[in-house]
């Protein structure tokens, strides 16, 4: 198919001013003597190469050319395609080519098979001929790999460039594309709900909208079935639900049209908190995991984190960049046993068994006068723990001062060892872990107490029991004292006042008989 092409080659010095050609139709052209005839092909059928004859040329394919065209329809409808040119010589083992465009963004591949003639009777080697298409459709800002190779294929005989269209931000295509026209695109956070409201303007009248929500990877991945907006619907807000707002979730539109450029916002790309909270462990393999819900440079490691506040100090050999998962088998599930995760802004501290989450064992110290018995308890069908006693020399360190006592736990039995009772002190400590296992925490029981401060303490605990108990009884007799004197004094005091009133009335009769009398005298 011939076709006209009004090309402007104008190039103001800059890519967003530079010009696209125009073209009125789209088709196949061939150098003036030839006819070339196209057919469509699937790529599949010439993807296996013959070892070229002895006599092959390597030049057989020359100066493919890239470019890309305009098509339009009317103002600001237009299309973009893509414009392949190169040049076969052509012998007797060869009568045509194919040219491919396989787009990075979509996966998606176009092939043409294009056959060589003369238009008069003639011999075709020896003869070159220039061949030129440019009917594969683009979009703006689009990635291509473009190929050619001979009819048949030749192993080594082929032409391979990477393309990139221009994209809206080039003024030609941002003027005349539809799918650069939709410029805005707001959007708005409601936590409490885990929604995100979208809303798009300044689109092309009249179309239709997809909008969802995506993980991006290597592509974005669909979080949430797309939702379609209706053109005469555009001024309603789309409400997209999520579960967590990780870096890489972004919300992407773009028109309803085949092969359009999409829009994309990636909004919590600082959200990297929840990215360390996908950690697994399994009890029964004893393995612990992260695997990343978003795709992150970071490096995990397995620390040991002492108290609240201080540094994770790391295990040794447990450092890995990983940036997707990662796996540790034989982890003894111990409260101070952490992961810890560093990127470039920083590190972060999981620690999966701090609240009691999956804990496998217990040690506990038992001191008598002449001993101190460990015990352990474990919910692991078997155990195997080792005590040593050492001398506390800082927060971390702690230097072995005995041997190696090993011993077996199974089920949730508890299996004890005594330590001689002469181990005591301030910095003195009892370590114990377990030694089935790939990593593991130790934990310490320190300050151990003296046989003879143990005695002394409780010769001096006899003796306080003694006089808190004679305190007692000497309390409680000067209590029952206090009280019979109290009773005493009130007795006498009722005895006094009943004499008294007893004295009174004999007066008082006789002083009645004197005056009886002395009425009688007169």
């Amino acid at each position: 198919m011939l076709f006209k092409m009004h090309f402007f080659a104008v190039f103001w010095g800059a890519y967003s001013y530079q010009l696209i050609p125009r073209i009125e139709e789209c088709g196949l052209t061939c150098s003036q003597g030839f006819h070339c005839k196209t057919q469509t092909s699937t790529g599949v059928s010439n993807n296996f190469c013959h070892p070229p004859p002895s006599s092959f040329s390597a030049t057989t394919l020359r100066n493919m050319k890239l470019w890309t065209a305009m098509k339009c329809v009317e103002q600001s409808q237009c299309s973009l395609y893509l414009s392949v040119k190169g040049t076969l010589h052509l012998n007797e083992n060869v009568h045509g080519m194919e040219i491919c465009s396989f787009s990075m963004d979509t996966q998606k591949s176009q092939c043409v098979n294009v056959k060589i003639s003369k238009n008069v009777h003639g011999r075709l080697a020896g003869k070159k001929v220039k061949v030129q298409f440019n009917c594969f459709e683009v979009s703006a800002g689009q990635h291509l790999h473009v190929s050619m190779k001979t009819i048949p294929n030749y192993c080594g005989v082929q032409r391979n460039q990477e393309y990139y269209v221009e994209d809206c931000r080039n003024s030609d295509v941002g003027k005349n594309i539809p799918v650069c026209f939709a410029s805005k695109m707001a959007y708005d956070v409601d936590r409490a709900r885990k929604t995100i409201f979208v809303n798009i303007s300044d689109v092309v009248q009249g179309t239709d909208y997809y909008v969802r929500l995506c993980h991006r990877w290597f592509v974005c991945e669909d979080v949430e079935p797309v939702i379609l907006i209706q053109g005469n619907d555009l001024m309603k807000s789309v409400s997209l639900q999520y579960t967590q707002l990780l870096p890489c979730l972004c919300i992407e539109t773009w028109p309803a049209i085949s092969d359009a450029r999409r829009m994309q916002l990636c909004p919590f790309k600082n959200d990297t908190e929840a990215l360390w909270d996908s950690i697994s462990y399994n009890p029964v393999t004893q393995t612990l995991a992260w695997e990343a819900a978003c795709p992150v440079q970071v490096t995990v490691s397995l620390c040991e984190l002492m108290k609240t506040n201080d540094p994770c100090v790391d295990l040794e050999n447990t450092s890995n960049a990983a940036p997707e998962k990662v796996k540790y088998s034989r982890v003894d599930a111990h409260p101070s046993l952490c992961m810890k995760f560093t990127t470039n802004h920083g590190s972060w501290v999981r620690c999966p068994f701090a609240h009691g989450n999956f804990q496998a064992w217990k040690m506990r110290l038992a001191v008598t006068d002449e001993q101190i018995e460990v015990s352990f308890t474990s919910r692991a069908a078997e155990a195997e723990f080792s005590v040593l006693v050492c001398n506390r020399t800082e927060s971390s360190l702690c230097n072995s001062v005995g041997t190696h006592q090993p011993v077996s736990v199974g089920g949730l039995s508890s299996t004890s060892v005594n330590i001689s009772g002469k181990t005591c002190g301030s910095n003195i400590c009892i370590q114990g872990w377990r030694t089935d296992v790939d990593y593991s925490i130790p934990s310490y029981v320190c300050d151990l107490p003296c046989a003879s401060s143990v005695q002394s303490q409780e010769r001096d605990e006899n003796s306080l029991s003694i006089l808190s108990l004679g305190a007692l009884l000497a309390l409680l007799v000067a209590m029952m004292a206090l009280l019979g004197h109290k009773l005493l004094s009130v007795f006498h005091k009722k005895s006094h006042e009943e004499k008294s009133t007893a004295h009174t009335k004999t007066q008082t009769r006789a002083s009645i008989l004197c005056i009886d009398e002395e009425k009688q005298i007169l």
